[in-house]
Order: C-alpha cells, then sequence, then structure tokens
C-alpha cells in the first residue's frame, strides 16, 4: 500500500465533492523571458527537462487510490500505471496580440477546469505567443498533493539559478510499491505512525497539549458563535473564473514598512483591505466594520521539501470600514500580532491532528465545518515568499510569477501574494458570475498601495 493521505490533504478531496463549483487546485503562471536564442521553446525540450526531474518528484507519477474519498476510506498515493508526461504536459499558443488582456482571459479559463481525479493530479501548459518573445508555463496541481510553500520549493527543483546551468544529472522516477486501492479505516502503518508520534508528544508535554485542546475549543466556538459578517462576497459560485494581477516593487513595501512599522505580510493585509472595501464601496453595499480573512500558515520544518499540506490557518479581522489608511495599517499590526501570540494557531494545528487519527468521515466534518460554509471567514489571503534571485529554465529568464488560490465554497474572491527577485505580485482569482467586477478589486488594490506609499504616520 502507498502513503496514506492526511486529513488535511484529505479535506480538500472532500471541499471539492461537496461543492462542484468549487476547484481546489492550486497554480501559478511562470512568466518567462525570450530563450538565449530568442523565442520559446518547444513542448518536447520542455517534457525532456521535467522528465529528467522526476525523480526528484515521485508523487507527481503517482494517483490516487480511489477518485474519491468516503466516510470509512482512506486514500493512498499508488504508482500511475503507464505514466505519460505528455498527458500532463502540453503546448497552447496566447492568442494575438498575447498582451496582459489577453494572458489574463487564457488564464482565467485554464483555472476553471478541474483535474482528473483518475491521473495524476497535476498539469502543465506550455504557453508561447506572448507579447516580445515571452512564454509561459502555466500550472494546475490539487491542493491534496502540495500546498503552496511546497509548490515553490518544487519550483526551486525544476528550474536554475544560472542560465548556463548545465543539464542536471538524470533523476529517473523509482518503483514506488504495489498499487492498491485505499483501505476501510484500519490501523495502517502511516496511521500507527502519527498515533504514536502524537502520543509521544502528548506524554512529554502535557500542559502544552491541554494548551492546544482548550485553543482548539476556542477556535470550534468562534465558529459557532462569532460568524463573519456576511457580505457580497459570499455568494454561491458559478465554477468559471476569472483573475488579475498588480505587480509592485519590493523596495517601495520594504519603504512602507520603515515608516510605517509591521512585516511585509502586514503591508499586504492592509492593501488588500483598502482594496476590498473600494469593492464593497462601489457594489453600494453597506460596508461592515471588519471583514475576516483566513490566512495560510506554513508549519513545515525548515529545510525540509515533503508534499503534501503542512499548515494551519490565522483568522484575521480586516477594518475595511475605517476610511483612514494609516488607521487600516495600524490596527491590522495589532490584530496579527495577537492572533500569532493567541489561540488560533495552536487552536487549528490540534484540531486537525485530532482528526487525523479518527475515521476519514471526521476529514469530511472538518472540511465542511471550517472551509465548506462561509461562517468562520470571508476570504482567503496567502502570502508566499519566493525565491530572491532570478530563475532559469532552459536559459531563458523567469520573470515573473502570477499566483493563483482556490476559492473555497461561497467564497467569490481569493487574494495571493508571490515574493520573486525585487517584486511582489497579487493575484486576484474571482467567480465570473458571483463578481464580475474583479477589475475594480485590482484597481482598488493598486489605490490603496498608492495610500500607504504617501501616508506618514504622525510623529
Amino acid at each position: 500500500m502507498g502513503d496514506q493521505l492526511t486529513i488535511l490533504d484529505t479535506m480538500f478531496l472532500e471541499l471539492e465533492q461537496v461543492d462542484p463549483t468549487a476547484h481546489m487546485h492550486i497554480g501559478a503562471a511562470l512568466v518567462f523571458g525570450p530563450l538565449p536564442d530568442g523565442g520559446a521553446p518547444d513542448v518536447e525540450e520542455l517534457r525532456a527537462l521535467i522528465g529528467a526531474r522526476m525523480g526528484l518528484l515521485p508523487r507527481f507519477a503517482q494517483r490516487l487510490s480511489a477518485p474519491e474519498a468516503g466516510p470509512l476510506t482512506w486514500l493512498t498515493w499508488e504508482p500511475a500505471p503507464d505514466f505519460d508526461i505528455r498527458t500532463h504536459l502540453r503546448h497552447a499558443t496566447l492568442p494575438a496580440p498575447g498582451g496582459d488582456e489577453e494572458l489574463r482571459e487564457w488564464l482565467g479559463d485554464f483555472w476553471s477546469h478541474r483535474l482528473d481525479r483518475h491521473l495524476p493530479l497535476w498539469e502543465i501548459v506550455l504557453l508561447d505567443g506572448l507579447a516580445d518573445g515571452r512564454w509561459a508555463m502555466a500550472t494546475k496541481t490539487h491542493h491534496c498533493l502540495v500546498d503552496g510553500v511546497g509548490s515553490l520549493d518544487i519550483g526551486d527543483l525544476l528550474l536554475d539559478a544560472d542560465p548556463d546551468a548545465p543539464p542536471p544529472p538524470e533523476a529517473p522516477l523509482a518503483p514506488t510499491g504495489d498499487t492498491g486501492a485505499g483501505g476501510r479505516f484500519a490501523l495502517t502503518p502511516g496511521l500507527l505512525a502519527r498515533g504514536a508520534r502524537a502520543s509521544l508528544s502528548a506524554a512529554r508535554h502535557p500542559r502544552r497539549t491541554v494548551g492546544q485542546m482548550v485553543a482548539a475549543a476556542d477556535l470550534i466556538v468562534r465558529d459557532e458563535i462569532l460568524a463573519a459578517p456576511h457580505t457580497s462576497l459570499n455568494k454561491p459560485l458559478s465554477g468559471t473564473r476569472h483573475y488579475r494581477w498588480l505587480t509592485l516593487s519590493l523596495d517601495d513595501l520594504a519603504e512602507v514598512r520603515t515608516r510605517l512599522g509591521g512585516t511585509l505580510n502586514d503591508a499586504v493585509l492592509a492593501i488588500c483591505t483598502g482594496g476590498l472595501r473600494a469593492l464593497l464601496l462601489a457594489r453600494g453595499e453597506e460596508v461592515p466594520t471588519t471583514l475576516r480573512a483566513q490566512i495560510p500558515v506554513n508549519v513545515r520544518s525548515e529545510g525540509t521539501r515533503d508534499l503534501g499540506n503542512e499548515l494551519t490557518s490565522l483568522f484575521v479581522e480586516l477594518p475595511v470600514g475605517e476610511p483612514d489608511p494609516l488607521a487600516r495599517h495600524a490596527r491590522i499590526l495589532a490584530d496579527v500580532e495577537a492572533r500569532k501570540h493567541g489561540s488560533q494557531k495552536p487552536g487549528g494545528s490540534a484540531i486537525v491532528r485530532v482528526a487525523d487519527l479518527a475515521p476519514p468521515i471526521a476529514g469530511e466534518l472538518l472540511a465542511r465545518s471550517m472551509f465548506g460554509s462561509t461562517r468562520m471567514f470571508n476570504l482567503t489571503i496567502t502570502n508566499v515568499p519566493g525565491p530572491k534571485e532570478r530563475r532559469y529554465a532552459l536559459g531563458a529568464e523567469l520573470q515573473e510569477v502570477l499566483p493563483l488560490v482556490p476559492l473555497f465554497t461561497g467564497h467569490d474572491v481569493g487574494i495571493a501574494a508571490v515574493s520573486y527577485a525585487g517584486e511582489l505580485v497579487i493575484g486576484v482569482n474571482a467567480d465570473r458570475v458571483a463578481a464580475p467586477d474583479v477589475d475594480v478589486l485590482a484597481d482598488g488594490l493598486a489605490e490603496a498601495f498608492g495610500e500607504l506609499r504617501h501616508a506618514h504616520a504622525t510623529p
């Protein structure tokens, strides 16, 4: 039997099964400059490049033991029979003239379609025809396979730090064991190992364990009693998406941090708050005092490149009702600081760990409770740090990374930010029907950034 999915990995499958309009893939468009001799690579060149490194990512040649999770069945990762990289890495050409408008429309359509669960859960399209000889790799990877930080680690394995890097050593796919079909709830080796680690930790740190259980209870109470406000950001989804992005200078953001305090992530949240306020005002609705954002937090051990999901969540109040940009920024700093040192992070982790030892139906219940409704939060905002130095593929420079975060049930807008080589890109994924005015939000983000750049804290 192959590696067993954790309860957190399984949750992302459950969320898709409950709502056919929710697509639980993450993704990015990696935009490259021309090859050294001009233009874009041939798709076979790219297949050879990634195929030579597939051995570093054996999970990408595996599929689920069954296409759907069930209440009494643990899914596992099993070798995909007759794996063929051509099924997962295809070629397309962007319509002329190949500018940002055409790229936005193409990406929105690409990310509107689910991955086939009978196959390994990833897809890359080599997209040529971009203006100025540029080309892109558009990616789509199911969230049960990897989270945002893990996906950037994968990109680091597949890209080069030098445009003249020699071909990598061959890393062929190794045998991964016999194919299974998933098992009924049972004491599998993976489950036993997780249970042993949890029991050992509880025995060694009883006070910490009790504290985590209290934090978990506090988080559940928050869901049931202190629901997020109902706004037009929380309408039924259509299944179709459209996409916008905003590119900012990290030097400009650093200057904002120096003047106003806080972290880069605080500045991003302040920008998002201003943009969301502009969107709600443009819709003519009464703006609530706050919106609640779900912020994924990486809990991966430093230096590890494990696949799967290693994260928990913070739920941050965004003061959209505050018209003053400095006051918004200050309130976000205070709220984030309180969340970091409060019970939310250990509470979320504790809930997932406890559910991981229960029958698979616990994953279904947890998915519906925390992410399958609009009670817990209004939208997801994620910020992932990327490489500080330039990366290359086949000698072509990676110029920009355009990130995608999925939309959970009833959440028609999601925001993802990725920093790379001196820039930060904020990508907006929105339902095409429920949020047709995505340009208003994109413009509002740009305006909010301008307000922060020109705002001066009171001495």
